[in-house]
């Protein structure tokens, strides 16, 4: 087997009533309004064809090989001022 590192980083506007807190394991996710929780991690994708329509598998079994692949998973949030 071999490691494959994937980086993911997006930028959204949001509003500015969201906010980031801590959970009790000191990872952090967003607080959204009425006390929603929003936290980004990987979805994986799959395709009959690299042309057709990208989408979740129904398959649990087929979704967790592939999450158990995973060996860490880091993401970071930090708010910037434009």
């Amino acid at each position: 087997m071999k490691k494959l590192n994937v980086t993911i980083q997006l930028e959204m506007t949001v509003p500015d009533s969201w906010a980031l807190v801590e959970t009790s394991e000191s990872t952090p996710v967003i607080q959204m309004a009425d006390g929603k929780f929003l936290d980004i991690a990987i979805e994986p994708l799959f395709a009959a064809d690299p042309e057709d329509m990208w989408s979740s598998t129904d398959s649990d079994d087929e979704l967790n090989e592939v999450l158990d692949m995973v060996e860490s998973e880091a993401v970071t949030y930090e708010f910037v001022q434009s």
